[in-house]
């Protein structure tokens, strides 16, 4: 098969399409044949040698997949060759097959092509897992997402109005703004020429958010604690601001406040299993029923990596950065 190869670190550049092995799948896993894969940040943290792929995975960039199953490894039970899937990953999406844990699948949701649907599973673990599973969201609170326009923002703000909850987004642009209200957001802020804090207090009567997930890590930290409610919850996803800052712990006590800080791909296999069943369980019939729906930026082809990563570094999408493998192209 072909895949998307690293041999070394770098630019965009560094992306190299190249000839390699099959995979085999092994016990509990499933071989499938991609689609369509996704580019996240952490794939471009992974081609600049900051962020190496996690034991016994693929070394090939990719944390999620669409496509088909074309062979059942052993110990296998619930899925058929044949069967369109989608699948969370700890690496090996910039390829034509990759070898998944059965316990990562998920189907192809009713009313979604199999292209697009490898933009789900990332985006819908990680904001069901930290912002519903973790800080537990509730009817009637006021969730703050910073980067809504991103595949992550997307996905939140839809997520977080389907529950009932009230929904303000950071974004960097009218246009992307615009955006976020079409998916739902009800308060907007620009955080080039807008204090967030002061915002959010305002639109809540001065309470703050409740929860807030944010991307940004160390150059928030403060402004996020001041930010939230008493009894906020913080929920931290990325590090692109930074993973060092002061923080004045009188405020987070005072307003009895949490922090959490997680990631997806190094978890182990149950855990990851755990978080992608309730996925399946509770966002899939939401996107089934058209109330939360993939956003796609743009379908470039696998071969293009180094272009996607271009598009994704550049700060100008919005959802997600797709890349088609060349036969589905």
């Amino acid at each position: 098969m072909h895949a998307i190869t690293i041999p070394e670190p770098g630019g965009p550049e560094a992306l190299v399409w190249a000839e390699v092995p099959d995979p085999v799948p092994g016990e509990g896993e499933v071989l499938v044949e991609v689609a369509a894969t996704a580019v996240n940040r952490a794939d471009v943290l992974q081609r600049q040698g900051f962020y190496d792929p996690p034991p016994g995975t693929s070394p090939y960039p990719g944390l999620e997949c669409s496509g088909r199953i074309v062979a059942l490894g052993p110990g296998v039970s619930g899925w058929a060759v044949g069967d369109e899937v989608c699948a969370l990953l700890g690496g090996g999406g910039y390829a034509e097959k990759v070898a998944v844990p059965a316990g990562q699948l998920l189907p192809v949701p009713d009313g979604v092509d199999v292209v697009t649907a490898a933009g789900l599973p990332e985006v819908a673990c990680t904001v069901w897992s930290n912002v519903f599973m973790v800080a537990h969201l509730r009817p009637g609170e006021t969730l703050l997402v910073h980067g809504g326009a991103s595949g992550i923002g997307t996905m939140a703000v839809q997520l977080a109005k389907a529950v009932g909850a009230r929904v303000a987004v950071t974004a960097g642009s009218k246009e992307k703004l615009d955006r976020c209200a079409e998916l739902g957001a009800d308060i907007l802020i620009d955080y080039r020429e807008q204090d967030f804090v002061e915002e959010v207090r305002r639109a809540t009567g001065g309470a703050g958010a409740d929860v807030i997930l944010d991307i940004i890590g160390a150059k928030y930290l403060d402004r996020n604690v001041k930010a939230l409610a008493v009894s906020g919850r913080l929920a931290v996803i990325g590090l692109q601001g930074g993973v060092k800052a002061e923080l004045n712990l009188r405020d987070l006590l005072a307003k009895r406040a949490a922090i959490t800080a997680t990631s997806l791909r190094a978890r182990p296999l149950e855990e990851k299993a755990a978080i992608v069943a309730a996925v399946r369980e509770h966002v899939w019939p939401l996107i089934a029923a058209g109330r939360v729906r993939p956003v796609v930026d743009c379908v470039l082809p696998l071969p293009d990596a180094a272009e996607a990563h271009r598009v994704l570094e550049s700060g100008t999408h919005v959802g997600k950065v797709l890349l088609a493998a060349p036969a589905s192209v």
